[in-house]
């Protein structure tokens, strides 16, 4: 028998055995006569016919979790019996349906009732409280297919589709194809109601292989909005004439979300970018897009982003903004749906063999995505964004006792799903962005297009990929590959310099620092060191960087010489630099074209914690500030000197992904990183300028608003803070001198959330926000902000809630929610007993728990309020106990080497230079 997590051996074994061709599917999600299904029942009927071809002889396995067997037939023989009786020699509900099958074709056909869940897997269901409206919808990657209907869930088993799904009357359904829909008559005695149909089916045909994770099934009272984009495919010599449509194409294209959200649903704007992104592809993918249409449907209680359903993609609805929110969350939805449309082609249409790919999938579409917004949408900072933003997220994971090449093991799916990180995504197209400007984009996408030309439908390896992008840039690309794909840690690089008089007579060491005189200087000897990748084998590798140096002119830092070169080695000479005049900052890989940290030299970082809001550019500020938190981070520069440079150069910032990332990265700095005796002067000087710059801002500015959420992200014990966000609780935040701050339902619970955290708001303020609220984000603000209440005995009836099972346990976005007020900024002094439960407790959260809320609850309750030898001795422990399970000891690792990491950074804060 085999586990339910799937292993790769398995599947491969099973694709070398079996070809599926096509698989029926019915579901009834109406309670119609016959059936245990219904909105408010936690069953739904499923029932799929599956036919496939059996290369030879054997046993293998089909996939379906947790459902109760009504009947199964292979070949037309019924053996229900033996998969449902009390032996259950056939199925085990934890791992499948055992099939004894010939050499030939066979048709099986499963019956079951299968389970809806409120975990963001499978078939998820969400009653709205805004309206009691239920909506459902799928989301079946990696491997959760088989919790809604019996199928070999494996990338590389595409098959072919029919679906129907008999719905209540005045429900939508919106699946990969558009539907054909028809009324269900009433059953003999029953009386047609008045408007409209008791029930409908709609049946939707897919005519294309499709990966099983791929289809999609959505349903409830959607609100919809329609349009189209028309537009011609350019020709390419890659793309094979018949691939190509005749003349112009026209996509339909949908917009879903909730009833009750549909006044805050900007499909305008939602539709002028969806167009963008299929002007850019449409350009340089070469395929027309290859699924009819194209539908964006907002779901309730997502796990994520979205996911690439082919022609109809999911996203969470909390990128259908009710309340005022800054321009970088609009970019950051511009790049989802952008990435999830790349997907269209690099993954849908050739998909990943095995998710030892996982990382080329996605990788592909985030640089796609960051490509596209640059050149078509209004985000042209896509890349700076990209830098701050998705190369700290990989910095990171790189950095922990977890990180894995990018091209990572996927011996089965429970890794995979570990595996969705910061180095799969991140790192991944860190290094696709290198490998571009290493070939050039149009010898990337040229092969890009050889790829796609030549596995259409089909499935595909990184291997292929390579070949293809060697054939149309001319290059060798497997030595790339080699150093790049199957090597861990991040190699760090830094300038080594002497400088001499311009006339002639030497003025410097060459330990990098730059003798009195500024532009009377020059550098002589000039290199770069690479130090080894850390974490891994110390592998130094070849990189492709600009050199740039930038000197203060007129009160701005500008770019004075840039040199592009190849790293290669610990010691790379660079001659091109010697007499160029010495600059006030030098940045190693100055546009950030490759994957690695600087470390400044003294001359460049001290002068950086002064001006680095002075740079003219954006890009090269960017990469100072990311350079200051690594080594902030790294507890080579002290937590207050970098909050100092944030309250200097934050007003200056005019990326406003940039300047949320930096204020967030200045809370963290005083409360996980700063010497404890600092921190409440920490507190108080971060909270006084965060406030005097949110006043001093234009009035309604993302700025402003910029400022105001990262106050809200400190205790409010200082700064007059409690003033401040009463008066935004109350609607009058020009009283306390922030004109033109909109103070709407989000900022209104974020005000009061911080209050209760203080101790000045209690229950009943929170009964009454809700009341007034009665929204699905409301009533998720309001668990957040009961959680949050700052009292022993309320602490342990939130974690009792948040670890319940059953019906008892919270969905999803609640049990998020929880979290995030029980760890609620202050907190920590209340938590210190939840240290001994949580290492008792979480090693089984793993086989009580699905595999999204076990990962939710060992990050989010992990004890980082115990910054102590102690606290890491207890992680030791559970690392050292043979029993508990690899995922957990992965998610326990990691959170131990963070709470390491800040150890290491308060000592470093503590301390104090001679004078």
């Amino acid at each position: 028998m085999t586990s339910t997590n799937l292993t790769q051996t398995e599947a491969a074994d099973r694709a070398a055995m079996l070809e599926v061709s096509h698989y029926d599917i019915s579901l009834d999600v109406t309670g119609a006569p016959g059936t245990t299904a219904a909105p408010g029942d936690d069953t739904f009927r499923s029932t799929t016919t599956v036919t496939l071809t059996a290369k030879r002889d054997g046993t293998t396995f089909l996939d379906l979790r947790n459902a109760d067997i009504r009947s199964v037939t292979i070949d037309g023989t019924d053996v229900t019996d033996a998969a449902c009786g009390g032996s259950k020699e056939l199925y085990d509900d934890e791992r499948g349906l055992i099939l004894d099958l010939t050499a030939g074709d066979h048709v099986v056909v499963v019956d079951a009732d299968c389970r809806y869940t409120t975990t963001g897997e499978g078939l998820h269901r969400f009653t709205d409280p805004a309206d009691e409206q239920t909506y459902l919808y799928s989301q079946f990657e990696t491997a959760d297919a088989k919790r809604v209907f019996a199928c070999f869930d494996q990338p590389d088993l595409k098959a072919t589709y029919t679906m129907d799904v008999t719905a209540p009357g005045d429900w939508t359904i919106v699946s990969n194809s558009e539907p054909e829909v028809a009324d269900i008559a009433p059953a003999d005695g029953d009386i047609a109601p008045l408007d409209g149909p008791a029930a409908r089916i709609h049946r939707f045909r897919v005519d294309v292989p499709l990966s099983t994770y791929l289809i999609a099934f959505c349903a409830g009272p959607w609100h919809e909005v329609r349009d189209q984009w028309t537009g011609t495919v350019a020709k390419h010599p890659e793309t094979p004439a018949d691939h190509q449509p005749d003349g112009e194409l026209t996509i339909p294209l949908g917009l879903y979300c909730r009833a009750s959200i549909a006044e805050h649903l900007d499909a305008e704007r939602l539709f002028r970018e969806t167009k963008e992104g299929f002007d850019w592809y449409a350009a340089n993918f070469g395929e027309p897009y290859p699924f009819g249409k194209y539908d964006q449907i907002f779901c309730p209680e997502y796990n994520m982003g979205a996911m690439e359903n082919a022609g109809a993609v999911t996203i969470r609805d909390e990128y259908v903004f009710r309340s005022r929110t800054t321009g970088y969350l609009y970019e950051r939805r511009n790049e989802t749906i952008l990435h999830e449309m790349a997907h269209m082609w690099f993954g849908d249409l050739v998909t990943m063999q095995w998710w030892d790919d996982l990382w080329l999938n996605e990788s592909f579409a985030t640089w796609s995505a960051c490509a596209s917004q640059a050149a078509v949408s209004e985000y042209d900072g896509a890349w700076t964004t990209f830098a701050n933003v998705e190369k700290a997220w990989a910095y990171q994971q790189d950095q922990l006792p977890s990180t894995h090449p990018i091209a990572a093991d996927a011996s089965d799916i429970d890794t995979v799903d570990q595996n969705f990180d910061g180095i799969t995504y991140a790192k991944g197209a860190s290094v696709l962005k290198q490998l571009v400007a290493y070939v050039g984009e149009d010898a990337f996408l040229a092969g890009a297009r050889l790829h796609f030309a030549r596995h259409r439908f089909g499935n595909a390896t990184f291997d292929d990929l390579l070949g293809a992008l060697s054939e149309a840039s001319g290059r060798d690309l497997s030595g790339w590959a080699d150093q790049w794909l199957t090597t861990t840690g991040i190699n760090t690089l830094s300038a080594a310099y002497s400088t001499k008089k311009a006339e002639g007579g030497a003025a410097g060491d060459g330990a990098g620092d730059a003798a009195e005189g500024g532009a009377a200087e020059v550098y002589d000897i000039f290199a770069i060191r690479q130090t080894g990748a850390e974490p891994g084998a110390g592998e130094l590798r070849d990189h492709r960087v600009a050199i740039g140096v930038y000197a203060m002119d007129g009160g701005l830092l500008r770019r004075t010489h840039r040199v592009e070169v190849d790293v290669k080695g610990e010691i790379t000479e660079v001659p091109e630099m010697s007499g160029v005049p010495v600059g006030d900052v030098v940045l190693a890989n100055d546009d950030d074209l490759s994957y690695c940290f600087m470390e400044m030299d003294p001359g460049s970082w001290l002068f950086l914690l002064e001006n680095i809001g002075a740079f003219a550019d954006p890009m090269p500020r960017t990469l100072a500030w990311s350079t200051m938190w690594e080594m902030t981070r790294a507890a080579k520069v002290r937590a207050r000197d970098f909050v100092a440079m944030v309250l200097r150069g934050a007003p200056s910032e005019d990326q406003i992904s940039v300047l949320e990332r930096v204020l967030s990265q200045a809370v963290a700095a005083v409360e996980r990183y700063a010497a404890p005796d600092w921190v409440a002067e920490g507190r108080r000087l971060l909270g006084e300028g965060l406030l005097d710059h949110a006043r001093a801002a234009e009035a309604g500015s993302d700025a402003q608003l910029a400022f105001v959420n990262a106050l809200a992200m400190l205790p409010a014990d200082g700064a007059g803070s409690l003033e401040i966000f009463r008066a935004i609780l109350a609607g009058e935040p020009g009283s306390v001198g922030l004109d033109g701050l909109t103070v709407d339902e989000d900022m209104k619970w974020n005000a009061l959330t911080v209050l209760v955290a203080a101790g000045d708001k209690g229950v009943s303020d929170i009964a009454a926000a809700e009341q007034a609220d009665q929204s699905a984000l409301g009533t998720q603000a309001a668990a957040k902000a009961r959680a949050a209440i700052p009292a022993a005995d309320n602490k342990i009836r939130v974690w009792n809630t948040c670890t319940a099972t059953g019906a008892a346990a919270p969905s999803n976005l609640m049990l998020r929610s929880m979290i995030a007020g029980f760890t609620a900024p202050g907190s920590d002094g209340l938590l210190g007993d939840f240290t001994d439960r949580y290492f008792a407790e979480a090693p089984s959260w793993w086989g009580r728990y699905s595999s999204e809320t076990a990962q939710r609850m060992l990050d989010g309750l992990y004890p980082h309020w115990e910054v102590s030898q102690e606290g890491l001795d207890k992680a030791s422990a559970v690392l050292d106990d043979a029993s508990v399970p690899n995922p957990v000891k992965r998610i326990v690792a990691e959170n131990r080497d963070r709470v390491e990491r800040a150890l290491a950074a308060r000592e470093c804060d503590g301390y104090v230079p001679e004078q």
